[in-house]
């Protein structure tokens, strides 16, 4: 069950990096909703596991603790986004 969230979480981290969603749409989301369909896997719950991650990376990225304070919103907006697709993707 955790490998479903980690395959997105990764890919969600290097589109994250990349600052693109064409390596997590192209390498991970494509055809993902039909291989867990297939398998069973339960789409609605998976889809509330990834906002659940989505919550956690939006608190750590808040999280002044160690960390010179800056403007993340831009990063917060993104990550977001990139974490919506995903959950989207396998509902």
């Amino acid at each position: 069950m955790l490998a479903r969230y980690g395959i997105i979480l990764r890919y969600v981290t290097y589109a994250t990096l990349a600052g693109d969603a064409s390596v997590l749409d192209d390498r991970c989301l494509n055809g993902l909703r039909e291989t867990y369909q297939a398998l069973g896997v339960p789409g609605g719950s998976t889809a509330a596991g990834v906002q659940k991650m989505k919550e956690a990376a939006i608190s750590i990225v808040n999280s002044p603790d160690g960390i010179t304070q800056g403007d993340c919103s831009a990063l917060v907006s993104e990550l977001a986004g990139y974490f919506d697709r995903a959950a989207s993707a396998v509902a």
